[in-house]
């Protein structure tokens, strides 16, 4: 009987007809604060989630499921491995050997330095490298080409002066090599879709004391730009893939050295049940492997995401405390102007407590209407987003519009968030208030 008296006094001093004065006014302010700050948070961090989707798909694109390392050292070598084994093992669908060293590639006058990977044949099964060419077509080699076997290749600091066919030799031409770059590096380079220049790939040879010449420092072989594939700026702005046989080729590696090796698994798996295959490889390859999961493979990015998330999770709950501080405010002159009302009720021998809980009430529920509020027209914005793409990006990105991802989480811990600090602001209002 208290609590429905309590609220219904509160209700009348919110939604009263008769009379609108000023403090009715900035009780509706409030609201609106609330109910603003509220969205916002939703919006931001629905737009923040699909963006960190969209860049977590790109890295996903280039980066396998699972990926083998040697613990100590840069390579080994795969006959070491129970291949056949992983291949087996429940929700394993491909295996892919990766050859990775830092280069030194010229095209013309251009030069860059760059990560060169090198890739056997199932890479596209451990990867969405194939469908994401921005220009060329996926393919790392031809077998028996003889286009460039009898001719001389441009040297890499002059277009028309040819290498000593003695060193053209060097690397036999039975088949010709085709690099697929990033797309900051292809374009780095002034490499265009019709060119037929060649690239040259310089290594420095392992094991061998640093030589006075090129020749005595540096393996040096060539390809031809296959393509270019834009993925994401780190990415597009280093890497370079190869054919696994150029790369053991310039670092003198044997057939089966490796220093990765990339693992697919089914992608219906859920997280739980990759984690237990990783667990299930790691045993099975002991102590000499390590074994990372997307997350392991790229850690700086994922703690940068979560610090942001957190960042604009602190200043947006410092907005929604501003809003509440407009509710404090507005509290403290409704007290004010119900003094006549609250002398009435004292006289009818209404306890100080009952007249504290009315005020209560109201904070409570001006609060509780904005948050609700807040949450549906966040909902509303996002999802207009997500059909319309209302906000677009520009010219330039990987998708038109700001991608939005909406999770129930962000929802459920915005009300807790608004609702807590809109509740300790009435509490602490009406507590100093004297009611009298």
């Amino acid at each position: 009987m208290k609590f429905k008296l309590n609220l219904l006094m509160a209700w009348r001093y919110f939604f009263s007809r008769k009379q609108k004065t000023v403090i009715n006014i900035i009780s509706w302010i409030s609201l609106v604060g609330i109910a603003v700050s509220t969205a916002a948070l939703i919006v931001v961090l629905s737009v923040y989630n699909g963006i960190g989707n969209l860049t977590q798909s790109l890295f996903n694109s280039f980066d396998p499921q699972l990926l083998v390392q040697p613990a100590k050292g840069k390579t080994f070598h795969t006959a070491s491995l129970p291949l056949d084994s992983l291949q087996h093992l429940s929700g394993v669908t491909a295996l892919s050997q990766i050859a990775e060293e830092n280069a030194w590639i010229t095209y013309r006058h251009n030069q860059a330095i760059v990560t060169l990977r090198g890739v056997d044949d199932q890479y596209p099964q451990v990867s969405g490298l194939d469908t994401l060419l921005y220009e060329g077509v996926y393919g790392l080699k031809i077998k028996n080409g003889t286009e460039y076997a009898n001719t001389a290749i441009p040297d890499y600091e002059n277009d028309t002066t040819p290498l000593p066919h003695s060193h053209i030799q060097e690397f036999p031409h039975s088949t010709t090599y085709f690099l697929l770059l990033g797309a900051e590096v292809y374009y780095n380079l002034g490499i265009r879709e019709a060119s037929n220049q060649p690239i040259a790939i310089h290594i420095p040879k392992r094991g061998t004391a640093l030589g006075l010449t090129m020749e005595q420092a540096l393996n040096t072989a060539y390809a031809m730009p296959g393509g270019n594939f834009y993925i994401q700026q780190d990415i597009d702005s280093r890497y370079v893939v190869a054919d696994i046989a150029l790369v053991r080729q310039l670092m003198n590696y044997a057939d089966d050295e490796c220093t990765a090796l990339a693992i697919a698994l089914q992608p219906s798996l859920k997280q739980r049940a990759q984690t237990q295959i990783q667990t299930q490889i790691q045993t099975l390859l002991g102590p000499d492997y390590t074994v990372k999961n997307r997350f392991e493979q790229q850690p700086v990015y994922y703690k940068v995401f979560r610090s942001e998330r957190l960042g604009i999770y602190l200043i947006l709950a410092l907005i929604t405390l501003i809003a509440t501080l407009n509710l404090s405010s507005s509290l403290t002159l409704l007290v004010l102007d119900k003094r006549r009302d609250i002398a009435t009720l004292l006289s009818l021998g209404m306890p100080r407590n009952h007249i504290r809980d009315t005020f209560r009430l109201e904070g409570i529920m001006i609060s509780a209407i904005g948050v609700v509020a807040g949450l549906l027209i966040g909902f509303v914005i996002c999802l207009l987003q997500q059909r319309f793409g209302i906000v677009k990006m520009g010219s330039g990105f990987v998708v038109s519009a700001f991608p939005v991802a909406m999770r129930a989480a962000d929802f459920l811990i915005t009300f807790l968030l608004v609702t807590a600090l809109s509740t300790l602001a009435v509490l602490a209002t009406i507590r100093k208030r004297k009611i009298r």
